[in-house]
């Protein structure tokens, strides 16, 4: 007699699937009150804050013999804002999936946790690319003139940057704690890091201890990659190794959380 295995195939790709992606994407497309904050906030916040300095200088070029203006650098900090907020608004959809047990059926499944991250994190990084080109459009209409290279540069950056870092900010809280504090907590941790990590005004105005804390955040290191086509500046190392070393604890704390999360019984 010829025995019969139970054991499945691992399948292709961990699990990948364009019909997953696309399922979590219209999830949150079809989120008309997340849509509009995603879209609005940033926007309101770069009139608030950086209309009234279009004509500013950043640098020491002044704005009328080409030079960059601050609010440049504001339009760019707040699409960098919208993008952090909209991406971690994805821990709240999971913290729903965990409240109803998804998670859980996921977990019966041949998906591999990993790709599960992996399809959230894109998922999450389309709301955070509808914050930045809304205030890019709008600061853009506004008056801030840039080069193409600096538009591209700076919206890319604060984007891919921004959007995976945060997505996985988002999932990690949403695996980690109940389901009714996700949102309260991924809030106030976006606008605690956007503080210290001078996303709002100048590290160097803060004291020295705060400065220390300050460049040891994710946004620290977003935002000097983000705007160093606006000032001028090298390209920072250290900037990007903070950047990629918070994006790898995010996605391991959200796997270690998903995983245990999934193993209740």
């Amino acid at each position: 007699m010829t025995a019969i295995s139970l054991d499945r195939p691992a399948p292709v790709l961990g699990g990948f699937t364009l019909t997953y992606l696309r399922i979590e994407l219209l999830r949150k497309l079809r989120n008309p009150r997340a849509l509009i904050f995603t879209v609005a906030f940033p926007v309101l916040m770069f009139f608030i804050i950086g209309y009234q300095m279009l004509d500013l200088p950043l640098t020491d070029t002044p704005v009328a013999s080409g030079g960059v203006s601050v609010a440049a650098y504001i339009m760019v900090s707040m699409a960098m804002y919208g993008a952090m907020m909209s991406a971690t608004q994805t821990g709240a959809a999971v913290a729903v999936e965990r409240a109803q047990g998804w998670t859980r059926q996921l977990r019966l499944t041949p998906l591999n946790p990993l790709v599960n991250v992996i399809i959230k994190l894109l998922a999450g990084m389309v709301f955070g690319l509808i914050a930045v080109v809304a205030t890019y459009i709008v600061a853009s209409l506004s008056g801030v003139e840039l080069s193409a290279v600096q538009w591209i540069v700076t919206g890319v950056a604060a984007w891919l940057l921004a959007g995976a870092v945060f997505t996985t900010l988002g999932l990690m809280v949403g695996y980690m704690v109940p389901g009714e504090n996700v949102a309260q907590i991924t809030s106030l941790a976006v606008v605690l890091l956007s503080f210290l990590g001078g996303l709002f005004y100048p590290l160097s105005t803060m004291p020295d201890f705060l400065q220390t804390i300050g460049k040891l955040t994710p946004v620290y290191g977003i935002g000097v990659l983000a705007r160093a086509p606006l000032t001028g500046d090298a390209f920072d190392l250290g900037a990007l190794i903070n950047a990629v070393v918070w994006l790898a604890v995010f996605v391991a704390g959200t796997v270690y959380f998903f995983r245990r999360d999934t193993r209740r019984s």
